[in-house]
């Protein structure tokens, strides 16, 4: 086992002195550069070579992306324009908002256009129909009649607006009928809201794989709503708001407290999209707009039916034919047949997800420690984890037997607050020690902490350090790898670092760990440096770097740096990006790609050259300002030569013109490359991935 760092940054010769200036113009804009990310989506839901439900599921990520898009960052810009603060010295909150309104209607019409299209089409040739109320049967019509008696009819509140009725809320991702009637007595014409029930499903199956949207099923029954009026018209609508929360833990004695009280005004958030149906009437929008205050650039029409989200609803159709084969994770050929602490012992053990099963390896490392009566202690974070987590379950039975259990729940994880604060007050009734991480930072690294008492009567640690969360459910679906280690410095570095989370330390430097926000940025920097000082000396110089999101100005200037030097730098980037490859005298010698397909890529790999002698870290930090500098982050070194070169090959394999990827362009655009010039099928990364001699992944 490597216990000595080789020749790194921390030597690194003074910077190289730039001969000119860095370009105004060299940073894209993020948002942008988000929503081309969303594009990729869009466009595997174009790709008629993928299994047809799969499609519809890109379909409904996309649907899910934006909205979360729009909750937050166009949230945030909306705030910044209404307060006055400046987002960049580039971009002004309003130009960007032009620029997102144009860039999302040109992409959620050529969403629509691809369900209308290509995917229903494609479905209905299958077998699986989304069909209107007036494509119904007579006997559908009967059964849906009856349906709505028993299931929906008792769940619809009507809200009708006149002097006594106020415009009513309208709750952030809801479905709605905008419904005007007229009473035939008095000629009177009048506003009504109706809210689809989000306890009913999206579509509502008839017989056969026939799918009908609730919406419809409403529709078709209002008159029995408002009995005695005539139904003038009907049109569907959607609301979308701010979802960010806003609790000032310097000000706060009892931050769940505060943080439940945001969750319930999240629904209240001031809105900033409002979708409707193409085929409504400019005297209900303009209803709509008026009482929601929504402004031109704010409205999105679309054909019916509106949420394509729902259409994850197909995708659980067991239609094996349509969809990938069903893959089947393998167990690691270390643990076949051994005992987990003592593979441990021997060597270090690095897992790939979901290629690897996570069931297997994480969940068993967490539950083995529960019952091993020899664990005193469990120490874990939690940043996401599932509604049956079995992990929780086991820290649970852990603290019930008397071990002593430390749990670090980030309750500030957007979207999964209240989940994660349910969590916490089960384990804080079990007896777990509980702690919601550092004031003002977010706790995102992924560790687990185990102290066991071995033969001899000595104490030793046992560590997890992953890129990806403690949740089985996204396991079976996002890439990530985890490192476990019984190292006697990873060890260290971990007991300092909880002891960082759980008390008052100001602990800067770790023997294998790379930790933000106090020394991950520099530490990158001079390792770029490090890399530029090797190229001028004729030594081996390369950085290769697998992130979710390069956003980070001063990393990206630094890379612009290294690149001038002449120092080769591939980037593999899942999603936003700021950074301009191939642009000449400023970064001729990077190359961006982008992956996209059955899994998430979610992993974060960073690979130096460091002079022939490669330095390989991975973890939990993407290169954004807010993993930087204002959360807790973990990198931690790779020192088995074997795992450091099975990453350094998964990043040449990314990068390699033989493998299918999008490339990125100096203008911000994506270029997909699936085939060569011969028109041969380029390598499927994650395909070639299942089969890889590490892993033996057997599709069933």
């Amino acid at each position: 086992m490597e216990k000595k760092r080789s020749a790194t940054a921390e030597t690194a010769a003074p910077p190289v002195r730039e001969e000119a200036p860095l370009p105004a113009d060299r940073f894209m804009n993020r948002e942008i550069g988000w929503l081309r990310f969303n594009q990729r989506v869009l466009e595997l839901a174009e790709d008629t070579t993928l299994p047809l439900l799969e499609r519809a599921l890109f379909l409904s990520i996309f649907s899910s992306n934006l909205d979360e898009f729009f909750m937050v960052r166009v949230a945030g810009l909306k705030r910044r324009l209404a307060t006055g603060v400046a987002v960049s010295s580039r971009w002004s909150p309003r130009a960007q908002l032009n620029e997102i309104s144009a860039v999302t209607h040109e992409l959620m019409e050529r969403h629509a256009r691809c369900f209308h299209s290509s995917v229903a089409p494609a479905l209905a040739e299958a077998g699986i129909r989304i069909v209107r109320w007036n494509d119904l049967t007579g006997t559908e019509a009967q059964r849906m009649h009856r349906f709505f008696r028993r299931a929906i009819y008792p769940v619809l509140t009507p809200l009708a607006v006149d002097p006594s009725h106020p415009f009513p809320y309208i709750s952030g991702r809801s479905l709605n009928l905008a419904v005007t009637v007229r009473d035939p007595h008095t000629g009177r014409q009048t506003f009504a809201r109706i809210k689809v029930p989000p306890v009913l499903p999206r579509f509502i199956e008839l017989d056969g794989q026939r799918f009908v949207p609730v919406e419809d099923v409403i529709s078709a029954h209002l008159p029995q709503l408002f009995e005695g009026m005539e139904i003038q018209e009907h049109h569907a609508f959607r609301v979308t708001r701010n979802a960010d929360l806003e609790v000032d833990e310097d000000e706060t004695d009892d931050l769940v407290k505060s943080l439940e009280q945001e969750l319930l005004r999240r629904r209240f958030g001031p809105l900033v999209r409002l979708e409707v149906e193409e085929t409504i009437s400019e005297e209900i929008l303009g209803i709509l707009r008026e009482e929601l205050g929504a402004v031109e650039e704010e409205v999105y029409r679309v054909p019916g039916p509106l949420d394509l989200a729902g259409l994850s609803q197909l995708h659980k159709l067991d239609r094996p034919e349509l969809k990938y084969p069903p893959m089947v994770p393998v167990e690691p050929r270390a643990l076949a047949q051994n005992d987990f602490f003592e593979v441990l012992r021997r060597r270090e053990l690095l897992v790939h997800h979901p290629y690897e099963s996570f069931a297997t390896t994480t969940e068993r490392f967490i539950g083995l420690a529960a019952a091993d009566p020899r664990v005193v202690a469990i120490k874990q974070t939690l940043y996401r984890t599932s509604g049956d987590s079995p992990i929780v379950e086991a820290l649970i039975e852990a603290a019930r037997a008397g071990k002593e259990v430390v749990v670090l729940v980030e309750i500030k994880a957007r979207f999964d607050e209240q989940n994660n604060i349910r969590w916490a007050r089960k384990l804080e009734e079990a007896g777990c020690h509980v702690v919601y991480g550092v004031v003002g930072l977010k706790t995102h690294c992924k560790l687990a902490l185990v102290v066991r008492q071995e033969d001899d009567g000595s104490l030793r640690r046992y560590c997890h350090i992953g890129t990806g969360n403690y949740n089985p459910s996204t396991a079976r679906i996002y890439e990530d790898f985890g490192l476990f280690s019984a190292d006697q410095e990873v060890g260290e570095d971990l007991s300092d670092l909880f002891n960082h989370l759980t008390g008052f330390s100001r602990k800067k430097h770790y023997r294998r760990l790379l930790v933000a926000p106090h020394a991950l940025r520099e530490a990158l920097m001079r390792q770029i440096q490090h890399e530029i000082n090797n190229h001028a000396q004729g030594l081996p110089a390369r950085i290769r770097i697998k992130t979710n999101s390069l956003v980070d100005e001063e990393i990206v200037d630094a890379l612009y740096t290294a690149s001038r030097a002449g120092v080769p730098i591939d980037l593999w980037v899942r999603g936003s990006c700021v950074l301009r490859p191939g642009v000449e005298g400023l970064s001729e010698t990077i190359r961006v790609r982008s992956i996209l397909g059955r899994f998430l890529e979610h992993s974060r790999v960073f690979v130096f050259e460091n002079g022939g002698e490669p330095q390989v870290w991975i973890g939990s930090a993407d290169l954004m300002p807010r993993n930087l500098d204002r959360r807790v982050e973990a990198l931690i070194r790779v020192v088995d030569p074997g795992q450091r070169a099975r990453l350094v090959g998964l990043m040449d394999l990314a990068m390699a013109d033989s493998t299918s990827t999008w490339h990125l362009n100096p203008d911000g655009s994506w270029t997909r490359f699936t085939h060569d010039e011969e028109g041969t099928r380029l390598l499927d990364l994650q395909s070639t991935l299942r089969g890889d001699r590490h892993l033996r992944v057997v599709d069933g």
